[in-house]
C-alpha cells in the first residue's frame, strides 16, 4: 500500500514540477489517470485546480479525472 502511495506522490510531484519539460508532466498526469484509484482522482483534481500549470495540463488532469469517475460507475 505504501508503494502505491509513494508512486502517487512521485507522479504528482513530477506533474507539478515546472522546471521539467511539459511532455514529462503530461506523461505523469496520464499515468495518474491510469492508476484509477480514489487517491489518484484526488491528485488529478488537485492538479486541475493548480493555476500555476498551463491550461493544457489542467484540462488533461480534468479529462483523466472524468475517466476515473466514469470507470467507477
Amino acid at each position: 500500500m505504501t508503494e502505491h502511495a509513494d508512486a502517487l506522490k512521485k507522479l504528482a510531484a513530477i506533474a507539478t514540477d515546472l522546471e521539467l519539460v511539459s511532455q514529462l508532466r503530461i506523461k505523469a498526469i496520464e499515468q495518474l489517470g491510469n492508476i484509477s484509484s480514489h487517491e489518484a482522482l484526488l491528485a488529478l483534481l488537485d492538479l486541475a485546480a493548480n493555476d500555476r500549470l498551463i491550461t493544457k495540463e489542467r484540462d488533461l488532469a480534468l479529462k483523466q479525472a472524468r475517466k476515473i469517475i466514469r470507470s467507477s460507475r
